[in-house]
């Protein structure tokens, strides 16, 4: 899977490692992720995350 990069703040969200604190399971692929779902670090939305 795909691990995207949060382009404010440069959290990389890891699908093997997901985000459990905020509800995301582990095994949970980016475009699964809840359309609400912000970074964990800076709040920003979904929409600012980019492929790496």
């Amino acid at each position: 899977m795909k691990s995207y990069t949060c382009t404010v703040c440069g959290y990389v969200y890891d699908p093997e490692v997901g985000d459990p604190a905020n509800g995301v399971q582990p095994g949970t692929a980016f475009t699964d992720v809840p359309e609400d779902w912000v970074c964990p670090i800076c709040g920003a939305s979904k929409d600012e995350f980019q492929e790496t």
